[in-house]
């Protein structure tokens, strides 16, 4: 996964023709088989991969010679992005603006919060590894009541735990637990 943290680099992400070649250069391709696949001139394919490789999104895999001409592979140097919040500056949500903690809103400023974070702590880091824990779990409640008696008893157990585990000055960890209604599955544009 790679963390996109400039506004150049995050647009051409966002390109639509610049994303689809990505797609396709999960596996080694070159300007002519990306033309063949995209049905276009392999002049504007190659226009695109020279933006995309001068942004660092390619790897050359090989050079080969074909007469008079070098055709050059590439791959996509990863499968996945993420764009840093700290890429919006001072538009990125933040908690501290949001009234209601019981809101979509907070709660999405909450997960921009943990990704600028996240991906500042990456940059940081290296190669190191990161401490961090994760737990995901899907839920069905009954009722509105039953969600309610869930989240209190949730909050009572997590300050109880934290309460037992906190040791001041100790290394600090941020705990994010959320909920929210499960998202209809769609495809990605």
């Amino acid at each position: 996964m790679e963390v996109v943290r400039e506004a150049g680099s995050a647009r051409a992400l966002l390109h639509p023709m610049r994303r689809r070649m990505l797609e396709i250069l999960a596996e080694p391709a070159s300007a002519a088989s990306l033309a063949r696949a995209l049905a276009l001139p392999r002049q504007r394919v190659n226009y695109h991969l020279r933006a995309l490789d001068d942004l660092g999104f390619l790897e050359l895999i090989e050079e080969k010679k074909i007469g008079n001409c070098t055709e050059r592979i590439f791959r996509a140097r990863s499968r996945s992005y993420v764009i840093a919040p700290q890429t919006l500056g001072a538009l990125g949500a933040r908690a501290s603006d949001v009234e209601n903690k019981f809101s979509a809103a907070y709660l999405l400023a909450a997960a921009n919060q943990l990704v600028h974070d996240m991906t500042s702590l990456r940059a940081e880091a290296g190669e190191k590894k990161i401490a961090t824990l994760t737990i995901e779990a899907d839920i069905a409640f009954a009722d509105p009541a039953a969600r309610a008696r869930f989240a209190a008893e949730l909050a009572e157990a997590v300050s109880a735990l934290v309460a037992r585990h906190h040791t001041d000055g100790g290394r600090r960890f941020r705990l994010v637990v959320a909920a929210h209604p499960q998202a209809r599955e769609t495809k990605q544009p």
